[in-house]
């Protein structure tokens, strides 16, 4: 267990997190013209393979770090406050504590989402030391199986070490959906996070293709008995998850492209990590206009969205500056389709 002296620095850092959190808050509402989150990818390659998941390969090389100071500059410029580094497994990137402190340096918030297998002690202490604010697991199952190796199982060597070591607040995510074999391991997964101080949340996940499942009856009651453990979250303030998890489409104002803002390995805007391919503007060269292009654009594929960070996001949003439909595509872009979420 942590001692006096360092949950006492927790709490002050997490003071300071909240602070600044309710500062950008009043910032988002008092002006639209600024992403409020970033998703930054410096590793799509993962250690991993998660049937569910299409987000990573096993081959690609870390994107170089001048290159991603570059891009965090660039974010920064555009008045981003938080950003969150995922992959891939970002842990994999050789300099991604140097990743964290540019982020940090640009007055950012900086979080980072890892399935937490290289975690170690040693690991965890760089990560306060370059700044790191929040960190999320998701974790699938208790006993890995052939659609998660993510599991409790593996993984409570690594949350015993977050608990004794880690200055930044942790969050841990189960899941229900998208295949999982045993939707009741999410209960036992939010407890033993509770039990060791972590905040704990549920999502619900898409299949390999990025397609939304409704959830059958012991999902949806696991889901909600998760809900009554969750101390605060986004989704207990809104109806979005509750009705993806009757199958129902959500009507939103979805401000992907200018609110928040999908960093892609290769540094193109994406409005999310599964509909990646428009708009695909370079990040070097997204300007403002290009936030309240994307702001205003009514997207297909919001209805049935399961990204909730997005759904978060655009709460800020959802009482003002109705959308429109989307222009055409101009035809350098016309390769890239949407990957409709049904």
């Amino acid at each position: 267990m942590p001692s006096v002296l360092t949950t006492l620095r927790r709490r002050a850092k997490a003071l300071h997190r909240n602070l600044r959190g309710a500062n950008m808050a009043v910032r988002a509402l008092a002006s639209t013209d600024h992403p409020l989150l970033a998703h930054i990818i410096p590793m799509r390659r993962c250690n991993l393979a998660c049937t569910y998941c299409n987000e990573y390969d096993d081959f690609s090389k870390p994107v170089p770090i001048d290159e991603m100071y570059r891009r965090i500059d660039k974010l920064g410029s555009l008045g981003t406050a938080v950003v969150t580094i995922s992959g891939g497994e970002p842990l994999m990137h050789p300099e991604l504590d140097d990743v964290i402190r540019r982020i940090r340096a640009n007055g950012m918030i900086a979080g980072l989402i890892t399935n937490g297998y290289l975690l170690v002690a040693e690991r965890i202490q760089r990560l306060n030391r370059a700044g790191l604010e929040w960190l999320q697991i998701s974790i699938d199952n208790v006993n890995p199986d052939e659609v998660s190796k993510k599991s409790l199982k593996v993984l409570d060597k690594k949350l015993q070490l977050l608990a004794e070591h880690a200055d930044f607040h942790v969050n841990i995510n189960s899941v229900v959906g998208g295949g999982i074999t045993h939707p009741q391991d999410a209960l036992v997964i939010g407890k033993r996070a509770i039990e060791l101080g972590f905040t704990s949340t549920i999502g619900i996940i898409h299949d390999g293709s990025g397609q939304l499942q409704p959830l059958g009856d012991e999902e949806r009651r696991i889901y909600h008995e998760m809900q009554a453990l969750e101390k605060s979250s986004f989704t207990r303030i809104n109806s979005f998850q509750d009705n993806i998890a009757k199958g129902q489409p959500n009507d939103w104002r979805c401000r992907a492209g200018g609110r928040y803002l999908y960093i892609c390995e290769d540094g193109l805007v994406h409005y999310c990590s599964q509909q990646r391919g428009y708009p695909g503007v370079p990040l070097a060269t997204y300007t403002r206009d290009d936030l309240r292009r994307e702001y205003l654009t009514e997207k297909s594929c919001a209805p049935h969205c399961t990204v909730s960070c997005v759904h978060q996001v655009s709460i800020f949003d959802s009482w003002r500056a109705p959308q429109h439909p989307a222009p055409p595509m101009p035809e350098a872009s016309a390769s890239h389709e949407l990957v409709q979420i049904k």
